[in-house]
């Protein structure tokens, strides 16, 4: 219940001032001719104050097709059917045109046969307890400096948290910004892969990209007249099985941005855990064809270094009075292998595919999406994941309709394909005898802005 607590303060110091400001705002009492002169030249500073509440509530279900290829045969196969409810409310506090605080809470509940079904494997093989595989964990703030994440019940089917995904104070100006707290940060220009994006990158496999999990941090960026801007960033951690803050867990990094003609360059360095990366990055255009290119070297503590990158191109044209977008990438895995369960058994791949910045275990992927706008209120998209080597992958047809300007309805699947032993096919998962094969499923989610 600490979250709840957090978050019951933060409303009791947020809620007096909006009290005072209509307080404020009502008709004043007489008062003598001198009074009123000096009130019109003395605003009290609390009558600046701009507060504004937002959020979303979002449902879901799902139905997956668990068939003997897939990890959960051990325990029964079928049709699962699952179900969450998400719930964000968002705060943001204006104190002046310089000082910026916002908080958001997060309430979380999510059930169904997949989480049920996990239980009983981590029973028969305690070694998936920490598997990357398995889906439907809780979220925790293990990592984190901060433990804003507290699961209210957990059953054998279902559980219910709270949590504050948003926790800052933003100082700006035109010098630039300072920004304390927990917050979200996006580097690099990738669609679906995006070795740039150290912090908390999105799933490649993600449809639903409103936010970001955040993470603690102090983020700097400074406007360079004449160059363009820097960004420095500070993500303290802690080790998630000592709960003790290290600094082989912390990442440091700076990003200079700037441009040379219609052509955009970002320039990253930094250390990341115990590794040292660097990176460079570039965007532009050819005619109205949009191209990006980023690329990773990370040093590795153990001397074993490796290159990541990742290229694509977007283009958007009217085809029969229909708007259509599209886009193609490809990216390269410097740490993949051929061998996906040896892979597993690699220290770097496991911790980095545990801290939830990589995705893959092959080396090559083309990926690509198409979108078109059958009406103004109705998209229909499609997106393609393929791992060159064996072939395998994963589609996404999934349809978006805007049910009223607040109100939006989002169906589709998630279908993967493969020969047995290749990547998204299914391989046996070391030291259980069972196969990695994720179920293809099929998923529709109401969103309510408000």
């Amino acid at each position: 219940m600490k979250v709840c607590k957090l978050f019951l303060l933060l409303a009791a110091f947020l809620f007096p001032a909006t009290h005072t400001r209509a307080q404020t705002n009502s008709s004043p009492s007489p008062a003598p001719a001198s009074s009123t002169t000096q009130r019109s030249t003395f605003k009290p500073w609390y009558k600046n104050i701009d507060i504004r509440w937002g959020g979303r509530m979002k449902t879901a279900g799902a139905a997956s097709r668990v068939t003997n290829d897939t990890y959960f045969a051990p325990v029964g196969t079928g049709i699962y059917y699952d179900g969450s409810a998400n719930l964000r409310l968002i705060n943001e506090t204006f104190f002046n045109d310089f000082l910026f605080f916002e908080a958001d809470y997060e309430l979380l509940w999510a059930g169904g046969d997949t989480i049920r079904k996990q239980k009983q494997l981590e029973r028969l093989f305690p070694a998936l307890k920490q598997s990357v595989f398995l889906p439907g964990t809780p979220l925790n703030d293990d990592r984190r400096l901060l433990d804003l994440t507290g699961t209210i019940k957990e059953e054998n089917s279902w559980f219910l948290l709270q949590r504050l995904d948003r926790l800052f104070v933003d100082l700006n100006g035109q010098w630039g910004s300072v920004r304390v707290g927990r917050q979200a940060v996006t580097w690099g220009g990738g669609f679906v892969f995006n070795p740039m994006d150290l912090f908390n990158p999105f799933a490649p496999t993600a449809i639903d990209r409103d936010y970001k999990t955040g993470d603690d941090m102090l983020n700097v960026q400074l406007q360079i007249p004449g160059i363009g801007n820097l960004q420095g960033l500070y993500v303290a951690r802690r080790n998630p099985h000592t709960h003790e803050v290290q600094s082989n867990q912390n990442s440091a990094a700076g990003k200079l941005h700037f441009a040379a003609g219609n052509t955009e360059f970002d320039l990253m360095g930094g250390k990341h855990y115990k590794d040292a990366v660097t990176g460079i990055g570039t965007r532009g255009y050819l005619g109205d064809t949009a191209w990006r290119l980023d690329g990773t070297w990370t040093f590795r503590h153990d001397g074993d270094n490796y290159i990541s990158l990742v290229a694509n191109m977007d283009y958007s044209w009217v085809w029969f009075d229909k708007n259509i977008y599209a886009f193609i990438e490809y990216y390269f895995n410097g740490l993949g292998k051929n061998d996906y369960a040896k892979s597993l058994t690699t220290p770097a791949v496991f911790e980095r595919l545990a801290r939830g910045e990589l995705f893959a275990l092959g080396r090559n992927y083309i990926s690509s999406h198409l979108q078109i706008e059958l009406h103004p209120l109705l998209k229909v998209s499609l997106t393609a994941i393929n791992n060159l080597k064996d072939p395998s992958g994963i589609l996404q047809p999934y349809a978006t309709w805007e049910i009223t300007q607040n109100l939006q309805l989002t169906g589709g699947l998630n279908v993967y394909w493969g020969d047995r032993g290749s990547e998204y096919g299914g391989f046996t998962l070391p030291g259980t005898g069972i196969r990695s094969k994720t179920p293809d499923s099929a998923y529709l989610w109401l969103i309510y802005y408000f």
